[in-house]
């Protein structure tokens, strides 16, 4: 070949690399996960729950939220300045939800470069804190939460969750917060094993009858109402007075 010739195939090789779309190269970047072993604690990519001490004893649908590594290794905002990792603060998961890597370069992007987003969050999710794996957005709000202050009502372990999705812009959306992480994990969770649903069920059902039996139906009227107290709190904060729940 003469110098400075090119062949048909080199051609077409420089065209190919020119096209490539950014994420087709980053699917090769996603290795393959480690199976869920809750015997182990370990959940790649997931979310995870608990119930909460005395709080779910009075509105069992409360608990307490994590997020999961690739290699399954739980992280959990656990209290001011401090987020947990390795294990859920307050107990072993007994729900979990395995999220879609696919969906963070489907409806959003893994960029090369801390400049190269292509979604169309790409202006916003950059200000917002981008991240470039999976690994590095839990890092980033790990990094973050360890600033922040508890406070169940407030700033929360769901706050911590919306926080890493958001950053991951998961399914394409950025508008991740406490009332649809609780909602994700639980419509769509699936319990450990049937220990975990007794365990996530039993104090609320000893305490929902000995309310019955010493109060009477009045009780059972004032713990729907503390529920709905909670529930209202949440959607009022997230939805109407958003810097109420900033975190």
């Amino acid at each position: 070949m003469q110098r400075g010739s090119f062949s048909a195939m080199d051609v077409k090789g420089a065209s190919d690399i020119e096209h490539m779309s950014p994420t087709s190269g980053l699917q090769h970047e996603l290795w393959p996960l480690d199976e869920i072993d809750p015997s182990k604690a370990k959940f790649p990519c997931c979310l995870v729950w608990t119930p909460l001490p005395v709080v779910s004893w009075l509105a069992p649908f409360i608990g307490h939220v994590g997020i999961c590594r690739e290699d399954g290794t739980i992280l959990d905002f656990a209290g001011s300045g401090f987020v947990n990792v390795d294990d859920l603060a307050f107990g072993p998961v007994a729900r979990c939800l395995q999220l879609d890597r696919e969906q963070l370069l489907m409806q959003c992007c893994f960029p090369p470069n801390l400049a190269g987003h292509t979604c169309k969050h790409g202006y916003m999710h950059t200000k917002y804190g981008t991240a470039i794996t999976w690994d590095d957005a839990l890092q980033s709000s790990k990094s973050h939460f360890e600033h922040k202050t508890y406070n169940l009502f407030t700033c929360n372990s769901h706050s911590f969750v919306a926080n890493c999705l958001n950053r991951l812009c998961y399914r394409g959306s950025m508008s991740w917060n406490m009332v649809n992480v609780a909602a994700l994990i639980l419509f769509k969770g699936h319990w450990i094993n049937w220990k975990s649903i007794i365990r996530s069920f039993f104090s609320f059902a000893v305490v929902l009858c000995l309310g019955i039996f010493f109060v009477g139906w009045p009780f059972l009227i004032g713990l729907f109402s503390l529920s709905f107290l909670f529930m209202g709190w949440f959607l009022m904060g997230t939805y109407c007075a958003k810097s109420l729940l900033e975190c």
